[in-house]
């Protein structure tokens, strides 16, 4: 069984070889003090969880890590950090899935990345202070030999597409394009950069989409992205709606 690297990029990294949930454990040491970057990852959770508390399948084959970053931006810029996490994981899995088309792969508002319009990535960033300071987790799950069945949008896996990419490897490619992207973020000065970036491979940019909130559900056009990164929502009658949180569906996909 291969090893997972003792560095990404230049953070050390910590395996274990099961945990509830990288991200749980990469708040919990930073509640008592520990400070980043520092990579958790796990050849497999008992409690791997997404957005919104949903549970996130977590079989032995794919990749489960989390960056622990500690002080990484003012408070007011770190929403922008999802969007800085996507373009960083987009651009690991091209390097290391030789011949996978950069058409092929998409981002998906928010936080996921699509392969072949297929769930393949989920990004989950959450945050905590203590005595370290402010800290926040980047949780990321990619499919690289599994995927879970039955979802409500479409997963799939890059084994399943033809592409062998061990998690063990994969996690060396996301820990320096995290480096890379968080540079040109400078701590969210530069989210401009990072927005047109996003935009740039955006899935159904100018299409028609479904939005899911917790209490309704809304359609219309993906216009843009706001200067904070909220999806701009244009309506049938021409007036748009900003979204800051929710659940984008293509309409063809029920």
């Amino acid at each position: 069984m291969a090893e997972f690297p003792r560095t990404a990029g230049s953070a050390p990294v910590v395996f274990l070889e099961t945990t509830g949930s990288t991200n749980a454990e990469a708040l919990t040491r930073a509640a008592v003090g520990e400070r980043g970057p520092l990579w958790i990852a796990a050849r497999q959770q008992s409690a791997g969880r997404g957005r919104r508390g949903r549970a996130w399948a977590s079989e032995p084959g794919n990749l489960y890590a989390t960056l622990l970053l500690s002080e990484a931006a003012p408070a007011a810029a770190l929403p922008g950090i999802c969007f800085v996490a996507a373009l960083a994981v987009h651009d690991a899995i091209l390097d290391a899935a030789h011949g996978l088309a950069p058409a092929q792969l998409k981002l998906k508002w928010p936080n996921d990345i699509l392969l072949d319009g297929r769930k393949i990535v989920g990004i989950l960033v959450e945050g905590v202070s203590g005595a370290g300071g402010h800290a926040a987790a980047i949780g990321i799950g990619v499919n690289c030999k599994h995927h879970p069945q039955s979802t409500e949008f479409p997963a799939t896996d890059l084994a399943s597409a033809g592409f062998v990419v061990p998690p063990e490897m994969l996690l060396g490619f996301v820990g320096a394009a995290m480096e890379r992207r968080l540079g040109e973020w400078q701590r969210g000065e530069n989210f401009p950069a990072i927005r047109a970036g996003w935009l740039a491979r955006a899935s159904g940019l100018g299409a028609p989409i479904e939005v899911r909130l917790p209490n309704r559900t809304m359609s219309g056009t993906f216009e843009a992205l706001d200067e904070g990164g909220a999806l701009v929502l244009r309506h049938g009658n021409g007036t748009c709606e900003t979204v800051a949180a929710g659940d984008v569906f293509p309409l063809a996909v029920r």
